[in-house]
């Protein structure tokens, strides 16, 4: 192939190929032709011209196949284009010739389509350059057309438009000739050329002026025509074409003179109206010459034109556009309604016509109010048709109305429903009326009018949760009074299912209490049913409809109702078949009437219960449902003679009966009905093969039967279309009813099935087919296998008895419930039974794979699969496939040739490559011969689908099939004519099967894998030039494949070019498949898409379709547009997706981009300019209003890209901000430092950080918390939320001392002011809370004024809840209210919490810095005032607080307690409800927990409540422990009494949440779990407590353990340790306190008899499980193992000390250390002597081990955190009592003797190596021992040996900081008062001190360190000197003085003297200043035996003074005066 890539075509290596490669290898060059054109110099190209253009005629000779003419005739064009034109004239010539050849033979025809094709793309290319030679050429082509074929007429059509496309006006005298070709051929048989003559007209319309002006009328009837048995793309292109035309019509001003003007008529809207509306109604007949049948009446509109007219409406509408429809809605309206009136019987003479009109009317309706107009718009909209709704109540005419009203309700309904909560203005606006109007039209005599009037009223109900409630109420108060009038009670019975249908919808659900109203309303009705006869139908199906609508509210409401509903449902069916045999025998035709009409809805309800209350069917439960089932089945088998006897009124209620019991049936477990299986076999077989069945249902019972995927090759219309509403009529045929909801009332209260559409339930008839085939599977495989022969036996024979259409009837139905056994037992994996069973079904399968109706034999395929998966026997499968292999080599008829081979396809994919190679090769084979069959494009479309799932199945068995089949693939590709897009279709499916087989293998480079490579490359280009789009969306899903396995080779900006053009295409599947290769594109690599997509856009701004406006807005924009307007639910996901990786690879770098984005989304929100207006208090007034309007008012700069975009767009553009806040964090800091930002942007201006755009993500979040929309409101808050906590820490650089967001605190408090009003509902109500705690607590605010707006709205709810749950709102459900509740006190614990904390850090503050007057004056006033603020309302939260605990201790108990609990519910939750609150109190029982936890301390459980009397507490509802029950009298419980129940109600809480913690868990909870037991044992009464349970405590450290166990994070590692240290502090206390009131109580006695108090007790033993200290060594061996895990001698395989360099640990990991060794060094004090014994080993060991494992040297010899933690910790064990106790003294001796020698050991090589251990470390741990111990333990010689050894070692280290360190260690060593110990060291270490020091004398020290080792060494001689005794002071003396005055200077030497010479001197003149007069008698004889060092000391001293001198006088002059005494103590050193 690379050969191909040159500019002329190498022939040479062209001649070499076959047939296929040639044809591959032509399209390869001019694809690359074509880019290489574009690329190349025009001299280039004019060189090479005259051979090129030789070339590609020479092609054009050789029947080039369709792909290849159209590229060659693209390249000719260019090349013209773009050389010189001359010889354009003579290729023109040529390829008219070609056209005018007599040669008719197939073979020659490629050449002449070719020639069209270049013809039509030369034209357009060069346009007028070509003179007037196109009048010839059109000429030519259309007197060719004539005699063309299909192929012929489409290429010419196409081509025609290319020419008048180029030509333009230039074309005008041929257009009348080229319009009466089009004509002609837009009601050609093949569909393709009527789709082709629609694009050629839709291109003459653009200059034709009479095609919309004279002609109007005949081209509208000619549309019509086309439309008549039409396909779906013949009717998107002429409703296109229609559509335009109209539009053009109305607003084109006519060009030309005045008298032409005036002959050209203008058009009115009305006439275009009436125009579309005649094609609707009459259809293509005309107007005169229907007049005959409309006489008689029977002529019915076929209903491919009726939908064909449909679009076109909606084309007219969009073509105007938005604010066309806007200004011109009422006649709009007025109009399609009128279509479905009583003036127009014809569209609704029956009900199926009526459904189907009413259908079409709703979807004009949807696709251009739902699709055109913004928000305001449709709110608009809602109220024309609401006054519509007025006028046509007035009517007294029902039947003229009743179809026009069911199409404005339901509008009415899926407009509100789409507007959500910004419809609120609407319905509360009193002069429209809106829902007084729906409610009055619930009483109107016609059924279906009823039923959308409530199914309206439950779309008000989802889309605006708060009328729920209100509604329900008014149904039911209307159902109550007007029970007496039958319209009424249906019509009420209807609306209240269908609002309790929306509870669902609605999160915040209805309050309980309504289940129990409803329930008792059912049972009146049904009880009151037969009082009047009038009334009993209606009465009794309105009872079961409700009981039935009930359900749906789940297990928690109707457990309560279920008793009353068995017993109902009991006695609805006679006891016994004697009974039902008397009533027969008594009832007429109306009792019977009303019976089955109960008894269906019975059946119903018990579906209805089955189907939403599963986990309510206990054992016990299905026990009392069975009772009536055995009655309901005989009445079953009765029904047939019960309908003989009392005739045809019976016929409706017996069918709906049927369908409810088999319904029910299935639902049901099979072993429920056991007993009846064969009777209701006997009935199902009846049903299907019954005598009396019309319709060819199979369009609803097949599909779901076939594969998803067989379904495409049968029919666009099974697929998934923008237009499937409408189209599914035309599956039904003409004769087919659709669904609609009068069908099934009870469906009204059903799940939706597509988001906001009405229900469409078929009508009975049909659905009991289907629900009886589906049953039949299920009994039919539960029953004995005789009985299965006898009924499949049966089966066949009625279908050998029937003939013609009836025949085919029951085959179906006979197929369909085969399949569905075949189904069911495949899914249990049952088996078939004797081979009989085996022969029979496939007997009733054969037949059908050979059935002329398609989808039959899809099914039969299916089900022939399934039978082979079944047996599951490889000889009976082989069976299988000879069968079909036989059939397709003998048959020629195109029904058996498609059935059988997907019959193969089939069983490939059900056994995988039916297991054989042999069989795969065959199959390969057939299917092969059988694709390449080009007379009958249906027997290729099905045998390349087999294929491909034989592709499929086959995986790595493939392999050796891969290179032919891709080669046929490619040959048929570029072979297949474009007019058989089907077979297209089919092969890409094959191309993409192949991909995935090849897989990964894609990426290699072998010559193999690259020839297959772009193989697969070139079918995808092929298939992405067909004009197909459902080809083109095979294509780009080959190439997304191709993509994922080898990305290298897929040319990414052609891939994003083709998927940006296709992006607003009108075909449904090829959006999802561009959408779908988009997501995966962006998730690797989504900057290039985005490039890409913007570079496109600019570099061919007439290729894209409009609506995606790339360049403007980049592809993120178009996206976010496209998701605006998108309603598939698939693709706004797909869309939503795409975009969040976008924003998650790029949102960083393109910040600007994507905020403008969501601020311009969310900028709609403002224009609503009613935004509920800030109520502001009085004195704020001025400023406040301003914030709040500066936000709202927009500035028009420039048209808006995103035209009122709707909420749940705005919804989605904040969640993207606070993902922008998020992806932010993780990048650069600067992104939260306006500072370094903006330092960064002046250093390049292209950086863009996230802090610069504060005030406009503050605005997005403003704008979206006070929209109409509740969900934007709380995306808004959320918004608010995350811009708080991530920028509250931010400063503002220009005013110290203060943070950035400060200025916006006006518009915080705007944004959450709205939502504490009362109207708003909870949900909003309590993110404003978090939002207003968040805000409080973020400390941005420290003004106490300016925070006290927010919190008091935190007081206005405080105030709100307190009356408990009574008093809330009865709108919602009661767990609604507890959300409020709990998030209130959520947010004001939050608020005290940091209240408190900042209090404390004020404290600190406080004491440890001295404050300049100001700061202390706004600092503290904050922080006490906060707590100030909130100690106001303390008395009150505490006692709420405590309530919400004491629930959430209750909820949480196991159920086993639950017949314990209240019965009334807690404080905040009511029993019924109490599984929804559950989850509100997980939500925020942590943070109220610290709170109370906080709360208690601060009183120090010592103060009882002030306002805890003798009520104890004032609430509605007591909570139980606290008080005691009111029955029992007015026990008060003691002060005492009550502290100890918080106490364990705090604790229990705790330790049951940290028990077991709930893989969900959040941080935050945990953590506020710690804080809270750290606060709790921060004080003195609940630490005793702890202190005195022992089991308490291990209980609790058991669990801490568990939580360090389990949680890694640091943070709640140190808080768990911190409350452990805690415990062990109060054990301590403990400890103390008991030894101390011992002393107290045995003062007397002698101290021997003193009891051991601590633990070990007098035997030392500790055992696990009961001691505190062995639970808290394993939580800190955890520790400290888990940082180092050296410490574990297991690990380390030797209790000894392993060579392992010391390491430093991070910092959390210090401190985690550091915090374990305290608590290890506390431990010792809990113990009594002998149990201080047992653990001192461990404890000595690991500290010594922490100090072995960190002692790193670090620079400056500073200690590690770790090692000074192990250090101090070491000091602690050492100087603890237990030491010097008497029975302990002797063997703690011992052990500190032992780790002295292990520490000594530390500087022992192991292995032979040295460690790099910190010398410092160790000798100061020496030191310590030392220090601390008592002498008897270092003053062992060898000990003391070994550690003189050490520090002698340390003198010698040439590191001076060593040195400088073990000098102040021996410091403090020499003072030591024992002489035991510090002598030895005196002895031997003295003398060197003395030499080094007289050492650096000699050389003079030369930087600050070896000055300090001087000054050190001097130190420790000096405290020699006092240590030393008389006799040897003066020796000591005499070597000091000469070495210090020896760095004494004299003045002259001072002054040039270096800076450390200078301090040496200053040092030394101090020191001999005070050695001199203490030890005067030895100076003076050193001076006088030395006069050179008394002249030095001398001249020093003079010198100095001369010094001091100088400096006192300037120094005193340069200062300023006032800083006169600080300038004192400056110079006073002397």
């Amino acid at each position: 192939m690379e050969l191909a890539h040159t500019l002329l075509l190498n022939e040479e290596a062209c001649s070499q190929l076959s047939e296929v490669q040639k044809a591959e290898f032509i399209f390869e060059w001019l694809r690359y032709l074509e880019k290489l054109l574009l690329a190349t110099s025009r001299n280039d190209v004019r060189e090479k011209q005259k051979t090129l253009v030789e070339q590609l005629l020479s092609l054009l000779n050789s029947s080039p196949g369709p792909p290849t003419r159209k590229l060659l005739a693209k390249n000719l064009a260019i090349l013209y284009s773009i050389g010189d034109t001359f010889s354009v004239y003579e290729t023109i010539d040529k390829c008219n010739d070609l056209i005018r050849s007599k040669d008719d033979s197939p073979s020659y025809l490629p050449t002449k389509l070719a020639a069209v094709v270049c013809l039509g793309s030369l034209y357009k290319k060069l346009g007028r350059i070509l003179g007037n030679t196109f009048t010839d050429t059109v000429g030519n082509i259309l007197k060719a057309m004539k005699s063309a074929e299909s192929q012929g007429r489409y290429e010419i059509m196409l081509s025609l438009q290319n020419i008048l496309n180029g030509l333009g006006a230039a074309a005008t005298p041929c257009h009348r000739d080229v319009y009466k070709a089009a004509r002609s051929c837009l009601t050609d048989r093949s569909m393709a050329v009527r789709c082709a003559a629609a694009k050629c007209l839709l291109e003459l319309q653009n200059e034709a002026i009479f095609m919309w002006s004279t002609d109007l009328d005949s081209v509208a009837t000619l549309c019509f025509k086309s439309f008549e048995g039409s396909n779906y793309d013949v009717r998107i292109s002429i409703s296109k074409l229609l559509g335009t035309i109209l539009a053009k019509a109305i607003i084109s001003k006519h060009p030309g003179t005045a008298a032409l003007r005036q002959s050209i008529r203008r058009v009115s809207l009305e006439e275009v109206l009436e125009l579309l509306g005649t094609g609707f109604l009459r259809g293509s007949s005309g107007f005169l010459r229907a007049s005959g049948d409309m006489l008689k009446g029977t002529s019915s509109v076929s209903r491919d034109v009726r939908v064909g007219v449909t679009q076109a409406y909606v084309v007219f509408v969009s073509t105007l556009g938005g604010t066309w429809l806007e200004k011109n809605f009422p006649v709009f309206l007025s109009h399609l309604l009128s279509l479905v009136s009583q003036s127009h019987p014809k569209a609704t003479q029956t009900q199926i016509d009526a459904v189907c009109c009413r259908r079409c009317i709703s979807f004009i309706l949807r696709a251009t109010i739902g699709g055109l107009l913004g928000e305001k718009a449709q709110i608009a909209a809602a109220k024309d048709i609401c006054q519509t709704i007025w006028k046509l109540k007035k009517v007294m005419d029902v039947a003229a109305s009743q179809h026009m009203l069911v199409c404005a309700l339901q509008e009415l309904g899926n407009l509100i429903h789409g507007l959500g909560t910004t419809a609120a203005p609407l319905l509360q606006d009193s002069s429209i009326g809106l829902l007084d109007s729906v409610i009055s039209v619930i009483l109107h005599p016609s059924i279906s009018v009823r039923l959308a009037a409530a199914w309206c009223l439950h779309c008000i109900a989802v889309a605006l949760p708060s009328y729920l409630t209100p509604l329900l109420d008014r149904c039911i108060e209307r159902l109550t009074v007007l029970k007496s009038s039958p319209e009424a009670v249906t019509g009420f019975s209807f609306a209240v299912a269908a609002l309790l249908g929306a509870v669902k919808h609605c999160p915040l659900g209805i309050p309980h209490g309504k289940g129990k109203i409803i329930m008792t309303l059912a049972e009146d009705l049904l009880c009151s049913a037969t009082q009047n006869s009038r009334l009993s139908a209606q009465r009794t199906q309105a009872g079961w409809l409700l009981i039935a609508a009930l359900m749906t509210l789940g297990s928690a409401v109707v457990s309560h109702h279920l008793a009353r509903v068995l017993l109902l449902w009991k006695c609805v069916f006679p006891a016994s078949p004697k009974d039902l045999e008397t009533e027969k025998s008594r009832g007429d035709s109306f009792t019977w009437q009303v019976t089955l009409e109960g008894r269906a809805g019975a059946l119903s309800a018990i579906k209805s219960f089955v189907s939403y209350c599963g986990d309510l069917l206990t054992e016990e439960v299905i026990q009392r449902l069975l009772p009536p089932l055995p009655c309901a089945v005989d009445l079953l088998i009765q029904l047939s003679s019960i309908l003989k006897t009392y005739g045809n009124p019976l016929k409706t209620p017996s069918v709906v009966y049927r369908q409810r019991l088999y319904e029910l049936l299935i639902l049901l477990p099979p072993e429920t009905y056991e007993g009846h299986l064969c009777a209701i076999l006997k009935e199902l077989a009846a049903d299907l093969t019954a005598p009396d069945i019309q319709v060819a249902a199979s369009t609803f019972l097949l599909p779901p039967l076939c594969h998803q995927d067989d379904l495409l090759i049968l029919s666009p219309l099974l697929q998934e279309t923008d237009h499937r509403f409408i189209e599914e009529q035309l599956l039904l045929g003409n004769g087919g009813a659709c669904g609609s909801l009068e069908y099934d009332p009870y469906s009204i209260y059903e799940k939706d099935v597509e988001g906001d559409s009405v229900p469409k339930p078929l009508p009975p008839t049909l659905s009991v087919i289907s629900s009886a085939a589906k049953l039949f599977g299920v009994v039919c495989a539960h029953v004995g296998e005789a009985q299965r022969l006898l009924i499949l036996e049966q089966l066949l024979n009625s279908m050998k008895h029937t003939k013609g259409a009836r025949q085919q009837v029951v085959q179906l139905h006979v197929v369909s419930s085969i399949s569905n056994f075949l189904k069911y037992v495949a899914d249990s994996k049952g088996s078939l039974g004797p081979d009989e069973m085996r022969r029979l079904a496939l007997t009733l399968v054969m037949g059908a794979l050979e059935s002329a109706n398609p989808l039959l034999r899809c099914a039969a395929a299916e089900a022939w699969a399934r039978l082979a998966q079944v047996v599951d026997d490889g000889a009976f499968t082989a069976g299988l496939a000879q069968v079909s292999f036989d059939k397709l080599k003998s048959a020629r008829d195109v029904v058996t040739r498609t059935g059988h081979s997907l019959a193969l396809g089939s069983l490939n994919r059900y056994l995988g490559g039916i297991s054989s190679s042999q069989h795969l090769n065959s199959c390969i084979g057939i299917l092969y011969t059988l694709s390449q069959d080009s007379t009958s494009p249906d027997v290729q479309t099905w045998a390349l689908h087999s294929l491909s799932l034989v592709i499929d199945s086959a995986g790595p068995l493939f392999y050796v099939h891969v290179e032919p089949t891709l080669s046929l693939i490619i040959m048929l590709l570029l072979n297949v004519p474009p007019t058989h897009a089907e077979v297209h279709q089919s092969l890409g499916r094959c191309l993409n099967a192949l991909i995935t087989t090849l897989g990964p293998e894609l990426q290699g480079n072998s010559t193999s894998v690259s020839a297959l490579r772009t193989s697969c490359l070139l079918g995808c280009a092929v298939m992405q030039d067909n004009p197909d789009c459902l080809v083109q969306a095979q294509a780009i899903s080959c190439l997304q494949q191709l993509h994922m396995f080898a990305p290298r080779h897929v040319n990414l900006s052609s891939l994003v070019s083709c998927l940006c053009v296709n992006l607003c295409s009108p075909y449904l599947l090829l959006r999802r498949a561009v959408l779908a290769c988009l997501r995966q594109l962006v998730q690797r690599e989504a900057s290039e898409v985005s490039e890409h997509a913007v570079m496109l856009a600019k570099d061919s701004r007439e290729k894209l379709t409009p609506d995606a406006n790339i360049g403007e807005m980049g592809l993120e924009g178009a996206l976010l547009a496209l998701l605006d307007k998108e309603t598939d639910q698939r693709l706004c996901h797909d869309i939503r997706e795409t975009l969040n990786h976008m924003l998650t690879s790029m949102a960083v770098e393109k910040l600007s981009l994507w905020l403008k984005l969501c601020k311009e989304v969310l900028a709609a929100s403002a224009d609503f300019a009613t935004i509920t207006c800030v109520d502001t208090m009085q004195e704020e007034e001025g400023h406040k209003l301003d914030d709040a309007s500066v936000l709202t008012t927009r500035s028009d700069e420039k048209p808006h890209p995103f035209t009122n975009p709707r909420w749940a767009t705005r919804v989605f553009a904040a969640e993207c901000v606070c993902r922008i806040i998020n992806q932010c964090e993780n990048a650069n800091s600067a992104h939260f430092d306006i500072a370094l930002a903006q330092e960064m942007k002046k250093r390049d201006s292209r950086n863009d950080f996230l802090v610069l755009h504060l005030a406009d993500l503050i605005r997005m979040a403003f704008m979206a918390a006070t929209d109409h929309s509740d969900q934007l409101r709380l995306s808004g808050l959320e918004t608010l939320l995350v811009v708080i906590r991530r920028f509250a820490t931010v400063p503002e650089p220009e005013f110290p001392g203060h943070v950035i967001l400060e200025q916006y605190q006006a518009n915080v408090g705007a944004a959450l002011r709205p939502a504490f009003t009362s109207e708003t509902p909870p949900d909003v109500t309590a993110k404003a809370c978090q939002v207003c705690s968040a805000w409080i607590a973020s400390g941005v605010v420290s003004d106490l004024s300016d925070l006290r707006r927010v919190h008091q709205l935190l007081v206005s709810s405080l105030t709100k809840i307190q009356a408990g749950k009574e008093a809330l709102s009865h709108l919602y459900n009661e767990s609604a209210s507890t959300m409020e509740i709990l998030a209130v006190l959520k947010a004001w614990a939050e608020v005290y919490i940091i209240a408190v904390q900042r209090h404390k850090n004020n404290k600190q503050t406080l004491k440890t810095t001295s404050y300049s007057e100001e700061s202390v004056r706004n600092g503290s006033n904050s922080s006490y005032g906060l707590l100030d603020l909130v100690c106001t309302d303390l008395g009150t939260l505490s006692r709420l607080w405590l309530a919400a605990l004491q629930d959430f201790a209750l909820l949480t108990l196991p159920s086993e307690f639950a017949s314990q609990l209240p019965v009334d519910g807690g404080a905040f939750y009511t029993a019924e409800t109490s599984e929804n609150a559950k989850m509100h109190y997980y939500n925020s029982w942590a943070l109220i927990l610290h709170a109370t936890a906080l709360w208690l301390t601060s009183t120090g459980f010592v103060v009882a409540d002030p306002d805890e009397g003798a009520s104890n507490l004032s609430r509605p509802v007591t909570p139980t422990s606290m008080c005691q029950d009111s029955s029992s009298g007015a026990i008060v419980k003691s002060p005492e009494d009550v502290y100890t129940d918080r106490f364990h109600l705090l604790l229990g809480i705790s330790v049951e949440f940290l028990c077991s913690l709930r893989s969900d868990a959040t941080m935050e909870s945990i953590t506020a779990c710690l804080h809270a037991l750290q606060a709790l044992l921060d004080v003195p009464w609940p630490r005793s407590k702890i202190g005195s349970d022992q089991d308490l405590g291990i209980e609790l450290l058991n669990v801490l353990h568990r939580v360090i166990l389990t949680r890694e994070s640091p943070s709640i590692q140190l808080a768990s340790l911190e409350v452990v240290r805690q415990i062990i502090c109060a054990a301590q206390e403990h400890v103390k306190e008991k030894r101390r009131s011992a002393e107290v109580d045995d003062g007397a006695a002698e101290k021997e008899t003193l009891p051991e108090f601590g633990e070990g007790k007098d035997t030392g033993g500790l055992v696990p499980g009961k001691s505190l200290v062995f639970a808290t060594l394993e939580l800190c061996v955890c520790i400290l193992v888990r940082q180092l895990p050296e410490l574990n001698p297991k690990l380390t395989g030797s209790s000894g000390v392993k060579a392992s360099k010391p390491q430093i640990l991070s910092e959390d990991g210090s401190r985690l250390v550091s915090a374990a060794l305290v608590i290890i060094s506390e431990l010792p004090a809990v113990c009594s002597p002998e149990g201080s014994i047992s653990i001192l080993p461990t404890i000595l060991y690991l500290t010594i081990g922490v100090l072995r494992e960190t002692a790193v040297k670090l620079p400056g010899s500073q200690l590690s955190s770790t090692v000074a933690a192990s250090l101090q910790a070491l000091k602690g064990i050492l100087s603890s009592p237990m030491a010097r106790a008497e029975k302990s003294h002797t063997a703690w001796t011992d052990l500190l003797r032992s780790a002295l020698t292990t520490v000594l050991d530390c500087w022992n090589p192991v292995d032979g190596t040295h460690q790099e251990l910190d010398e410092v470390s160790l000798l100061t741990a020496i030191t310590v021992f030392i220090l601390s111990t008592s002498p008897e333990v270092t003053t062992i010689p060898c000990l003391q040996r070994s550690c003189i050894e050490k520090f002698k070692a340390a003198l010698e280290i040439k590191d001076p900081m060593v040195q400088v360190k073990t000098y102040q260690l021996l410091h403090s060593i020499f003072q030591y008062p024992n002489p035991a110990v510090s002598y030895p060291y005196i002895y031997s270490l003295a003398s060197s001190i003395v030499e080094k020091l007289q050492e650096i004398d000699k050389r003079k020290p030369e930087d600050t360190t070896e000055l300090q080792i001087f000054q050190e060494g001097i130190k420790v001689l000096e405290s020699l000197i006092i240590i030393a005794e008389e006799q040897h002071r003066s020796q000591l003396v005499a070597c000091l003085l000469p070495i210090l005055i020896s760095f004494l200077l004299d003045e002259n030497a001072l002054g040039s003297a270096t800076s450390i010479m200078r301090n040496l001197h200053d040092f030394a003149l101090q020191n001999l200043m005070q050695i001199g007069p203490q030890y005067s008698s030895v100076f003076k004889n050193v001076m006088a035996s030395s006069p050179a060092l008394k002249a030095r000391l001398e001249a020093a001293i003079k010198g100095n003074q001369e010094s001091i001198k100088v400096k006192l006088p300037s120094s005193k002059h340069t200062k300023n005066p006032g800083n006169n005494s600080s300038i004192q103590l400056k110079t006073n050193f002397l």
